[in-house]
């Protein structure tokens, strides 16, 4: 009987620390909130195959997330280019698409910080034994998508590691596009989040094998606007108190993120 009334007591404190997760007005009264994404980035964030609803680590977390706040998500599918656009003429409350916290992007979005990443190299499983180490990239072709930060980060790398040899970056569109010319043998290695390479594997297994270590590191963030404290305040709250009652781990696990996880969600930690 005393277990079992500490167990209500524990279901109770968990209901009302979620009821006390305070939500600006409008989102309270309409009881959703509008999330931007890109589903073309699995496991982040994708389309199933077979069902073709939507899926992935963001699409679970945002859920999640809905459920702590007590409102329903309204998933919005939208372009890259059009997530800055949303969050500040207000046409979405957030943007939760495997999008990077920059500084950069400050003046613009606040971040809640929800996980780690960084880029790597990797090649074709069949050229592996060429690549044994990261310097066998230097002088070769190296693809990544252009709208990302990984065009400054494979020159800086390039700058610092392979001197009067360096590694030749080709634009591409997209990190669907630069898997594509991989595969194709028109780049020699392609470079994309290692959170999404351990997902890619398992889902083509024997294609790509990864090249070393990432080359920097940098947090993805929930996007949100400047002046919308309140929210800002809940979803750190939110992914916090995901962490502590172990759905965010469970998350990490089920899409094979677990390297990637954080301890607390941070803001505007993006350098």
């Amino acid at each position: 009987m005393k277990r079992l009334v500490v167990a209500a007591a524990l279901l109770l404190a968990a209901g009302v620390s979620a009821r006390a997760i305070e939500l600006p007005p409008e989102i309270a009264k309409r009881g959703s909130l509008k999330v931007a994404l890109v589903p073309n980035y699995p496991p982040m964030e994708f389309r199933d195959p077979a069902t073709n609803a939507l899926s992935g680590f963001d699409v679970d977390l945002g859920e999640a997330i809905g459920r702590k706040l007590g409102v329903k998500i309204e998933w919005q599918e939208t372009s890259f280019a059009e997530f800055m656009p949303s969050i500040s003429t207000g046409r979405v409350d957030a943007v939760l698409s495997g999008f990077t916290d920059y500084a950069s992007r400050h003046e613009t979005a606040t971040f809640v910080d929800y996980l780690r990443s960084g880029p790597r190299f990797f090649v074709q499983q069949s050229r592996a034994t060429e690549f044994k180490d990261m310097a066998a990239l230097c002088g070769k072709k190296v693809g990544a998508s252009r709208r990302t930060s990984f065009p400054a980060q494979i020159a800086a790398w390039s700058e610092k590691n392979c001197a009067s040899n360096p590694i030749v970056f080709v634009g591409t569109d997209g990190s669907g596009d630069a898997r594509n010319q991989l595969r194709q043998g028109r780049i020699d290695a392609a470079v994309q989040g290692n959170e999404t390479l351990p997902y890619l594997m398992d889902l083509e297994p024997g294609v790509y094998a990864p090249v070393g270590e990432t080359i920097a590191q940098q947090l993805t963030g929930i996007a949100l606007p400047i002046k919308e404290k309140t929210l800002q305040e809940a979803m750190a709250q939110a992914v916090d108190a995901l962490i502590a009652d172990g759905t965010y781990r469970a998350l990490l696990a089920k899409w094979k993120l677990t390297d990637n996880g954080i301890e607390k969600a941070t803001i505007n930690a993006g350098q």
